[in-house]
C-alpha cells in the first residue's frame, strides 16, 4: 500500500473508532479524502481489496456450521425477509425513478431490483463486534443473528458468482468432488501442522490457491472456492483457530475494499441525500426481522436484540453494486451513495446496540404482545423463582451482571 493510504486510513480508522464507531466507516471516509486530493486507486489497491474480499469468505467458511443453518428462524427469516426487502426496496427505487430524479432515472426494474438486493444485507463485521463486545456471541440472539448474517453470506457469493456470466469448465465438478475426497487429507495436515506459521502459510494456500485459484482455473468465482474450501475444513478442532490467524491479514486487506470504494468517485450533495434517504429504508428492515423472529415463537427480547444488532447496511452490499458497476449495469455514483448509506446506518446503529437492554426494558409491554403463544426450545424465560438476582458464571456474562 502506498504510505499516504496507510496514514489517512489509520487517523480516519482511529478517530471514528474512539468515538464508538466501527472503523471501516473511517475507511470509506478515507477514500473519500484520498479521492479528494486527486489519489487514484489502480491495479494494485483493486487486487488488495480482492484478497481481503477472498480471506473474508474463507473465515466465513471457517465459522460456517450447516447444522446450525436447518433452524427455519435462521434459514426461513433470512430468506423471506431478503425477498420482502428486495421487492419493497425494488418497487421504491423504481417509483423514485419515474419521478424524475436523475439518478434514478437510469434505473429499470432489474437495476433497481439489484440494488435493493445489495440493500437487502447487513453488516457482518458490525454484528460481530457488537455481540463480542458484549460478550453475547454464544446467546440465543447472538447465535440467531449470525446464522442470518451466514445465509445473507451465501446468498451474495451465488449472486457474485452467477454475475460474471462465465461458464464453468466441464473440470469444475470434478474439482468439487476431488476437494470433498481430499478433506480426509487437510485434516491430517492441520493435525501435523503445528500451530504458528506453518499453520498461517497452509491456511492461505488453502483459501488463495487451492480455493480461490483452483475455481478461477475452472471457470468459477474465485471468492466461491475460498468460500467452500472454508466449509470443508470448517469441522477441524483448528479451524477457530486459521481463523484466528488470518484475522489480522484479513482486516488488512479489507481496508483496501473500502479505500477502493471511497476512491470511486467524489460524494455529491445529491449522493449524501439519496444516502440519506436510502437510510429511512432501516427502520422497514429493522421492524421487519423482529416482525419474522417473533412468527417463528422467539420472544421478544430475543428478537428485539437479534433486530438491533442486523439494523445496518452491509459490505457485502458494497460488493453486489461493485460488481454491478465492474459489469456495466450501474454507474459509480452508486458505490459512493451505497457507501454514504452503510456509514450513516453503521452511526445510528452504534447507540441503538449500546442501549438496547435499556430500550427492551422500557418498551417491553408494548413489545410482548407481539410474541406468539408458545415459545421454541431453547428460549423459554429463565425461572429464578423468588430470587432477584441471579448471577450465571463470572466470566464476561457474570463480571457484566
Amino acid at each position: 500500500m502506498d504510505p499516504l493510504w496507510i496514514l489517512v486510513a489509520f487517523i480516519l480508522g482511529f478517530t471514528v473508532n474512539r468515538v464508538g464507531l466501527p472503523p471501516l466507516v473511517g475507511y470509506l471516509i478515507a477514500g473519500f479524502v484520498l479521492q479528494a486530493l486527486g489519489v487514484e486507486g489502480g491495479a494494485t489497491l483493486e487486487k488488495i481489496a480482492d484478497l481481503g474480499v477472498t480471506l473474508l469468505l474463507f473465515s466465513i467458511g471457517l465459522k460456517l456450521r450447516l447444522r446450525s443453518l436447518t433452524n427455519p428462524e435462521i434459514w426461513a427469516g433470512a430468506s423471506i425477509h431478503m425477498l420482502v426487502t428486495v421487492i419493497v426496496f425494488a418497487a421504491a427505487i423504481y417509483a423514485l425513478g419515474l419521478s424524475g430524479l436523475s439518478v434514478f432515472g437510469a434505473l429499470d426494474f432489474k437495476l433497481s431490483l439489484m440494488i435493493a438486493f445489495a440493500l437487502s444485507f447487513s453488516s457482518t463485521v458490525f454484528a460481530v463486534k457488537v455481540l463480542e463486545e458484549r460478550g453475547e456471541m454464544s446467546s440465543r440472539h447472538g447465535r440467531i443473528s449470525i446464522g442470518i448474517l451466514i445465509m445473507q453470506d451465501i446468498f451474495a457469493v451465488l449472486f457474485l458468482t452467477f454475475s460474471t456470466g462465465k461458464i464453468p469448465s466441464p473440470w469444475a465438478i470434478a474439482l468439487v468432488g476431488g476437494l470433498m475426497i481430499a478433506r480426509p487429507l487437510f485434516f491430517a495436515i492441520l493435525d501435523r501442522v503445528g500451530h504458528r506459521e506453518l499453520l498461517l502459510l497452509f491456511s492461505v494456500f488453502l483459501a488463495l490457491g487451492l480455493g480461490a485459484g483452483g475455481f478461477e482455473f475452472v471457470g468459477l468465482k474465485p471468492d466461491l472456492g475460498a468460500l467452500i474450501v472454508g466449509i470443508l475444513v470448517a469441522g477441524h478442532s483448528k479451524a477457530s483457530e486459521m481463523a484466528k490467524t488470518l484475522l489480522s491479514f484479513k482486516d488488512l486487506f479489507l481496508v483496501g475494499f473500502f479505500l477502493s470504494i471511497g476512491l470511486s468517485g467524489t460524494p455529491t450533495l445529491q449522493a449524501v441525500g439519496i444516502g440519506g434517504l436510502l437510510t429511512i429504508g432501516i427502520v422497514f428492515k429493522t421492524a421487519l426481522f423482529f416482525l419474522l423472529l417473533t412468527r417463528f415463537k422467539l420472544r421478544a427480547r430475543t428478537s428485539l436484540l437479534a433486530s438491533f444488532s442486523l439494523a445496518n447496511y452491509s459490505e457485502f452490499g458494497l460488493l453486489v453494486a461493485t460488481t454491478g458497476f465492474r459489469n456495466g449495469w450501474i454507474g459509480s455514483e452508486w458505490l459512493i451513495i451505497l457507501a454514504i448509506a452503510l456509514a450513516m446506518t453503521l452511526v445510528l446503529a452504534s447507540p441503538l446496540n449500546s442501549f438496547v437492554h435499556s430500550i427492551y426494558s422500557r418498551f417491553s409491554e408494548r413489545l410482548r404482545p407481539f410474541e406468539t403463544k408458545t415459545r421454541r426450545a431453547g428460549d423459554q424465560p429463565v425461572d429464578t423463582g423468588e430470587a432477584q438476582i441471579a448471577i450465571f458464571g463470572m466470566g464476561r456474562v457474570g463480571t457484566g451482571a
